[in-house]
């Protein structure tokens, strides 16, 4: 597989939100290190302070698939982080091991006390848990983002058992999982991406969830008692309408993808049908969720 790397270089506090931008909207990984000639680098994602804010500037290198048109990709991702587009170079990446390199960014992960995100390549920490094994291969969704995190932290706290869910941009499938191993009844993850419908599928099959997915361009006639949606923000406000009628009255609809400064947009754009109750914020990502009228 040929990819491609984009490297930049632009402020630390710019950096950092640059990074889950580029995550949210296609790249497969992304590093930093102290620019011009640092030698300390830095993978992303991961869910634990931040330490690129002692540089002053900084080399960023997004990782992307050549079919998904990396300079689209950096466009859609400053647009979200609200920067401009930075000076860049790019070029090709032929060798394989990225695959292994990659794979050192993530460990497993603690949600709760009861709930943890172990990749495939490890062993579970606690056994007696509840453990998502998740390989993300090339779909979004490992855990380690702080919108993922904050939203299975929302499901842990939100389902009773079972309800139906609609996990809506569903990536890796780490949430409609995550929603059945919690005494979910039933769950359906939808995605606009191929690739993601089959890891999500595969990583079903693994933690032995019948979870279902199913491509976002079919018709979606479902109704659930939940829907959450991890997406981006301007994404969700143009779904408001639909995601909102795909949620029964007196059920909960949880938006995650968020910016803290588009927080607001967002309950503006949902206010017609959603009551907002909650808002839960890590990293500078917010999750907003509410009981829908």
């Amino acid at each position: 597989m040929t990819l491609v790397a984009l490297v930049l270089e632009l402020d630390s506090g710019d950096a950092d939100r640059l990074s889950d931008t580029l995550l949210e909207v296609g790249a497969i990984s992304v590093t930093y290190e102290e620019a011009p000639a640092g030698t300390r680098a830095r993978s992303i994602p991961a869910y634990e302070p931040e330490v690129s804010g002692s540089w002053p500037l900084v080399q960023l290198t997004a990782l992307c698939r050549t079919q998904d048109n990396p300079e689209q990709v950096l466009v859609r991702a400053c647009e979200a982080a609200r920067i401009r587009v930075p000076d860049h170079k790019s070029h090709a990446v032929h060798d394989e091991n990225w695959v292994e390199k990659s794979r050192e960014q993530f460990s497993p992960i603690r949600v709760s006390d009861r709930l943890w995100i172990v990749p495939t390549w490890h062993t579970p920490p606690e056994p007696a848990a509840i453990n998502l094994v998740i390989d993300p291969g090339l779909a979004f969704g490992t855990g380690s983002h702080p919108s993922t995190f904050l939203c299975l932290r929302w499901l842990e706290r939100t389902i009773r058992g079972g309800e139906t869910i609609i996990d809506y941009g569903c990536g890796s499938g780490i949430l409609a999982i995550a929603a059945l191993r919690l005494g979910a009844h039933r769950a359906i993850g939808v995605d606009i991406d191929p690739s993601a419908i089959l890891v999500a599928r595969a990583n079903a099959q693994r933690n032995r969830a019948a979870a279902e997915f199913l491509d976002g361009s079919e018709p979606l006639s479902i109704v659930a008692d939940i829907v959450v949606a991890n997406i981006l923000a301007n994404p969700l406000k143009l779904l408001a309408p639909f995601l909102a009628s795909r949620c029964a009255p007196g059920g909960w609809v949880a938006l995650a993808g968020i910016l803290s400064f588009q927080a607001s947009e967002i309950e503006k754009a949902y206010a017609p049908w959603i009551q907002f109750r909650e808002r839960s914020e890590a990293e500078g990502w917010v999750c907003l969720s509410g009981i829908r009228q």
